[in-house]
């Protein structure tokens, strides 16, 4: 009996399976959709920005279109939970303390207000008699958020993935991506063959940048380490001493909580893609509306994963966008970081 042949034809690949990408070829699956997610790492893996035990999630930004996605957010990773049979949300609350002049505070506090999140502020007095453990100077001030917690990433990411797979959608990890060849049908080369598209989407984290280039699509996204160590290339991530982050970390417990050992159990190293103005990039390609990037989510994307698959799923499927999507349009960069040359 002669083997049936898998198609290489699909409505959309998405090129990058972390939370982005999964969550994108997840709720393009749900559309009814035919779609191909792409890994070039064997899954599971710690090269990109969506590995570890957990991430924190919470409700207050200082940035309205933040604070407002975070509701939908905490809604969607609920639903996710259910149809997985799987706990990924762990509520613990977050206490975030500094001084009164501290931005951070200010803007939480406002955003608590506005969007009726639930939170306790402490003065001074009140955080050192609710907290002794905690050592910080005496003028300090401190907000707890009631609804903070953490998602346990790596079974996040496998949950969705399955949750994918089951709807019909094709996985395919080890697969890198070697070229696009743009056009009314998309052609993606890789390593095991070339695959054909109507729409792609590129959620390829610290490796976007390579696969823009070519597409004549230059973004300004710094590679780092969180927090730390710039890196000029995401395969030199194992060549990076964070001997620095480390120290600079266990000397915060040391001083801070003088009653933790301040040494880590264990180090896990976490690339991700920062903009210069710390936001998101969620557009389409300024020549080819057929391709769509989601990059730059820093420290805040893993909590907003599946509320960014629905809204590059609209992207993809030229629906109209629930949010006001310009603080991520691409174009906000042409006149100023990025020379119109490179685009």
């Amino acid at each position: 009996m002669s083997a049936v042949k898998q198609s290489s034809d699909f409505d959309v690949v998405v090129i990058g399976a972390g939370i982005q990408g999964s969550s994108t070829a997840y709720t393009l699956s749900k559309s009814g959709k035919n779609v191909l997610l792409l890994e070039q790492f064997p899954l599971p893996h710690t090269r990109g920005s969506s590995h570890g035990q957990s991430r924190i999630i919470r409700k207050t930004y200082e940035e309205d279109h933040f604070a407002e996605m975070m509701q939908e957010a905490y809604r969607l990773w609920a639903e996710i939970e259910k149809d997985s049979n799987t706990e990924l949300y762990v509520k613990t609350g977050m206490l975030a303390f500094g001084p009164p002049t501290d931005s951070y505070l200010k803007g939480a506090e406002r955003a608590f207000i506005k969007w009726g999140y639930p939170y306790t502020k402490f003065t001074n007095k009140e955080f050192a008699e609710a907290y002794p453990q905690i050592n910080v100077p005496e003028n300090y001030i401190a907000i707890l958020d009631h609804d903070a917690g953490i998602l346990r990433a790596d079974k996040c990411l496998k949950a969705i993935q399955q949750l994918f797979v089951q709807n019909g959608g094709t996985l395919k990890d080890g697969v890198a991506v070697s070229g696009i060849r743009p056009g009314n049908t998309i052609h993606v080369s890789t390593s095991k063959g070339v695959y054909r598209c109507k729409q792609l989407v590129i959620t390829a984290g610290p490796w976007t940048s390579k696969l823009l280039k070519p597409l004549g699509l230059h973004l300004p996204l710094q590679v780092c380490l969180h927090s730390g160590t710039d890196i000029d290339d995401p395969e030199d991530r194992d060549l990076i001493q964070n001997g620095d982050d480390v120290a600079k970390t266990c000397d915060f417990v040391d001083k801070v909580f003088p009653g933790l050992e301040n040494k880590p159990s264990i180090i896990e190293r976490c690339m991700y893609t920062v903009t210069p103005d710390n936001s998101f990039v969620l557009d389409v390609h300024p020549r080819w509306n057929n391709i769509i990037i989601g990059a730059g989510f820093s420290g805040t994307g893993f909590k907003l994963g599946p509320v960014v698959g629905k809204i590059l799923t609209d992207l993809t499927l030229k629906r109209p966008a629930k949010y006001d999507l310009s603080p991520f349009k691409i174009s906000r960069f042409l006149n100023t970081t990025v020379p119109k040359s490179q685009i």
